[in-house]
């Protein structure tokens, strides 16, 4: 596939066959995923990659913590509230996504069992965590931000890399959560932010979960252009 392609192919897969991605493949991804820019060439990202038994123990590990109540704490801190226009386009896609499955707003039950599946990793063989270093976004009384952005920037290249092997993905903010759990079972010092968990494996085509694409404000709404 060329560029445009794979980014219009590229989705947030939510269901996932069960064959396992080859560690060779995942390797390739990353070798030329780290050909993303950074701040001054610091190359802020490490990554951890968990696959066979490992995976499933961490898959049931999370549900668990999720099922009885331990308490949320990622090490980035998700965003306290959704002013607009931002809650529109989340409120919108979500409502796609329960119409697509047909689950609905009265069906608390199904939409729990739903929602407990990104703490699955939504049952993919294999994710990628990605980290950086507790010492560069901490720097005194300030927070460094660019470390973030610029792990963005690989995890972006990550899921083009990916749809161009014919592989899915979605980034998680569910999938470290429970950073506490993710430290024990996969050997993570504290030394590390655990950012973001991307779920990866080959995408099962047939769920309805699949089916879903959602919408990208036009760029007329979005940009000004000057001098043109």
């Amino acid at each position: 596939m060329d560029l445009n392609e794979v980014i219009e192919k590229r989705q947030s897969v939510r269901a996932f066959k069960s064959d396992p991605v080859p560690k060779a493949l995942i390797k390739e991804i990353l070798e030329k995923a780290v050909r993303a820019p950074s701040w001054a060439n610091t190359q802020p990202w490490e990554f951890v990659i968990a696959g066979g038994k490992t995976m499933e123990e961490l898959r049931k590990a999370c549900e668990q913590a999720a099922m009885t109540g331990t308490p949320m704490a990622p090490d980035i801190a998700p965003p306290a509230g959704f002013p607009e226009p931002f809650d529109t386009r989340r409120r919108a896609v979500g409502k796609k996504m329960f119409d697509v499955l047909g689950i609905p707003r009265e069906d608390k039950e199904k939409r729990m069992m739903w929602g407990m599946l990104g703490f699955k990793f939504f049952d993919a063989p294999n994710a990628i965590f990605i980290l950086t270093d507790r010492s560069f976004y901490h720097q005194g009384d300030n927070l460094n931000a660019w470390p973030l952005f610029d792990c963005g920037l690989v995890a972006q290249n990550i899921l083009l890399l990916a749809t161009d092997r014919g592989l899915g993905t979605i980034p998680e903010i569910q999938a470290v959560m429970f950073p506490g759990v993710l430290r024990k079972m996969l050997n993570i010092p504290d030394s590390k932010l655990i950012l973001l968990g991307i779920a990866l494996g080959y995408p099962d085509g047939d769920n309805l979960a699949n089916k879903i694409r959602s919408e990208r404000e036009p760029v007329d709404n979005i940009a000004s252009w000057h001098g043109f």
